[in-house]
């Protein structure tokens, strides 16, 4: 199945196994993809893998600034501290909900729109997933658009030893927190299954955030002879969550835990099944068929304005003011199909892999419709949605790419892609009172190669260059308001990601990934301000610039116990990821208060200077312990620079620092208990500003929480 058997390859090197008073400990020393794995090829690549462990993170709450730690620069919205969304860019790209990373989950996409709304609604609660792979930007040859690179979740599967096995944690803390995660597996002949129930609810950090989130997911594999398998999987995920609403400045520094909305709601809901077909010709030759839908739903329900005007009773209408009711509704196809074949060049093994892809979506998007004036969780309308629109994409692609082994240690490995993209966009906006009618047909090939030299002891140069995009989204083809004017010659955002680095390891004392990193992210989209031949002045939808990206990027860790004794059941290790990244729009304009303002050197929105997590981790017999030292640097909230604004929607993000902490401790085989804190000294920060759902204004992050778990596995 395409992605899922990325680390099955791995080499045992990558790992060593320690068997301690009945407890096993497998820790991965090399942080990067293999070369070849299932159908993909990863040599050149900026490449991580990550192993999850209760000791090392808070898994009940998703906590992705803990799961995340180790791979430098990923920058993180924290939106929530019930870990309902995952958030997160790197090298300047945008967190909202994972907007420019193509998210997979063993394999397949879980974007709810890849092209027209690539935002990322589905929640996996981290407990499921074994392990998670990244690429980096170079991800956009095999595995689509996106600056972002591909993040792929590969859940659990059930225990191949037994019948039936079950696992289950209960853990509680801080706010009313609860979260139970609830597992069977197993095999029996030829046929494997694995299935979760998740649930977690809660009252929030601050007043009026209550939620309460279901996963779901099943897999069913058939393996019908020794060189092929078929499985079914069915995922879902939904909560319904209270929106504090955002802060002014003035209000955040006089009590950054305040609410200033009592009345808006977020509900998503998202199913995802899928049917994956792996088959093996004969050792050099495998094919992977993935097929899935995405189909589900967006809601919300709010009072929008600043934070600064409050959601009180109006005085005339002798209640409080309706509400604001949009919803999507998503329904998207997807088949992907890869075939690798290893081949001899010389006396030396090559590999190819290619691929296709059709996707088709439809988004139907109801947007400003007029609700009640209720304080629950209500849809229902007084007035009809004012914007009523069907999004449809339709999109082709195909890649290919060889990695040509030249001798033992150096490697070459072209690649390139094609993708051809048709969407339509119909119906009506502004009180339903201006019609829509949208359609462009687009395609473009993408190009790149990576090259990488083997050392002795297993150390690593490698560089890679490759063409990535953003398809402009539905947003920048649809007008606001009538004042609103669509350049008809809109592009798609274009550019490249380059890296070049040097990975391994020394021993088992001390292990390293550093690479320096360059991308360019032409024709980004945004709104400038045009007087017509009638003195009337609009806002103009185009392409406002182009931005650059350059940075550092360095992982260490080193081991201060088991290196100097092998006998040891513990060891103790430090690690660091670090990076810098200069984020710069080298050219361009952009409205600001009716003008059109140069964006040239500003900051690109969004992108710190230093990002740096740090952390001691311990390990025993029984025992996984880490604290966790976090720094992010201040950052823009828009691409004008703003450095202030009243209403807080807009302005400088301050730098931040904090610490976490997590353990889990093993006992009588089958047990567990856990313990988390999470911004142990009570840190007061924010790190995003918004002028849209869910504020606007500034969004806190969460203080001081904690909790603790009880599981079981047998």
């Amino acid at each position: 199945m395409c992605c899922a058997g990325f680390a099955r390859a791995q080499h045992k090197s990558v790992k060593d196994t320690l068997q301690l008073d009945s407890v096993i400990i497998k820790e991965s020393r090399l942080k990067h993809l293999p070369n070849v794995s299932g159908t993909n090829i990863f040599a050149g690549k900026k490449t991580f893998d990550i192993f999850l462990d209760a000791g090392k993170a808070n898994l009940a709450n998703n906590n992705a600034r803990m799961t995340f730690a180790k791979i430098p620069g990923v920058n993180i919205w924290e939106m929530d501290g019930a870990g309902l969304q995952l958030n997160i860019g790197t090298r300047g790209t945008d967190t909202h909900r994972s907007i420019e990373t193509n998210v997979r989950q063993n394999g397949y996409n879980t974007n709810s729109d890849m092209f027209g709304y690539p935002e990322n609604h589905y929640n996996v609660p981290f407990q499921a997933v074994s392990e998670i792979q990244i690429v980096r930007g170079s991800a956009a040859l095999q595995f689509g658009s996106q600056f972002g690179g591909m993040v792929n979740f590969k859940l659990k599967e059930g225990d191949s030893t037994k019948v039936l096995g079950f696992e289950s944690e209960q853990s509680a803390g801080s706010n009313r927190f609860f979260n139970s995660y609830n597992a069977i597996g197993g095999k029996a002949g030829k046929v494997s299954y694995y299935a979760f129930y998740s649930a977690r609810t809660g009252d929030g950090w601050r007043p009026d955030a209550t939620f309460n989130s279901r996963a779901y997911y099943a897999s069913l594999k058939y393996q019908f002879n020794d060189q092929g398998s078929i499985a079914f999987q069915f995922s879902r995920s939904d909560y319904r969550q209270q929106i504090a609403g955002g802060l002014t400045d003035v209000q955040f520094e006089a009590n950054n835990r305040q609410s200033t909305r009592a009345r808006n709601f977020f509900n998503p809901e998202i199913n995802v099944p899928a049917l994956l077909f792996n088959y093996r010709f004969d050792k050099n030759t495998r094919l992977e068929v993935t097929s899935h839908v995405l189909f589900g739903q967006r809601n919300s329900v709010q009072f929008i304005n600043t934070a600064n005007i409050p959601d009180t009773v109006n005085t005339s209408l002798k209640t409080f003011n309706p509400r604001q009711v949009d919803r999507d509704y998503y329904a998207g196809f997807t088949t992907e199909a890869r075939l690798l074949h290893t081949y001899k060049l010389g006396n030396l093994s090559s590999s190819f892999t290619a691929g296709i892809r059709y996707f088709e979506e439809t988004t139907k998007r109801k947007q400003k419709g007029t609700g009640t004036a209720a304080s629950d969780f209500d849809l229902r309308l007084v007035k009809d949605y004012g914007i009523d629109l069907r999004l449809h994409t339709l999109n082709y692609a195909a890649f290919a790419e060889n990695m040509f082994q030249l001798t033992q240690a150096f490697t070459v490995t072209p690649g390139m892609r094609f993708e051809q993209i048709n969407t339509t966009t119909s119906g009506v906006i502004v009180n339903r009172t201006v019609p829509v009618s949208y359609k462009d047909n687009r395609n473009f090939p993408l190009f790149g190669t990576g090259l990488q030299y083997q050392f002795a002891g297993g150390n690593q140069l490698y560089g890679n260059i490759a063409q990535a995009y953003r398809p402009y989204i539905y947003a920048a083809v649809t007008p606001a308001d009538q004042l609103t004017i669509i350049d008809p010659n809109i592009k798609d955002s274009k550019g490249y990601d380059a890296d070049l680095g040097y990975r391994g390891h020394i021993s088992t004392v001390f292990s390293f990934d550093v690479n320096a990193f360059y991308v360019y992210y032409g024709n980004r989209a945004g709104t400038l301000t045009q007087t017509d031949a009638n003195n009337v002045t609009h806002l103009y939808m185009t392409n406002i610039g182009n931005g650059v990206a350059k940075g550092i990027e360095a992982f260490t860790e080193v081991s201060l116990i088991r290196p100097f004794d092998k006998s040891s059941g513990s060891d103790l290790r430090v690690f660091n990821s670090l990076s810098y990244t200069h984020g710069r729009y080298t050219s361009g304009s952009i409205n600001q208060n009716g003008k059109n303002v140069s964006l040239k050197d500003n900051n690109l929105e969004g992108t710190p200077y230093w990002i740096d997590r740090a952390g001691l981790t311990f390990l025993s017999g029984h025992v996984s312990s880490t604290l966790q030292y976090s720094y992010v640097g201040k950052s823009f909230s828009d691409a004008n620079n703003t450095t202030f604004n009243a209403t807080g929607a807009t302005g400088i993000v301050p730098a931040y620092h904090l610490f976490d902490w997590a353990f889990n401790y093993g006992f009588l085989k089958n047990y567990h208990l856990t313990a988390s804190v999470n911004n142990l000294f009570n840190a007061k920060y924010f790190t995003r500003r918004i002028n849209m759902y869910p504020g606007p204004g500034i969004l806190p992050a969460d203080g001081r929480t904690f909790n603790i778990g009880f599981g079981v596995k047998i």
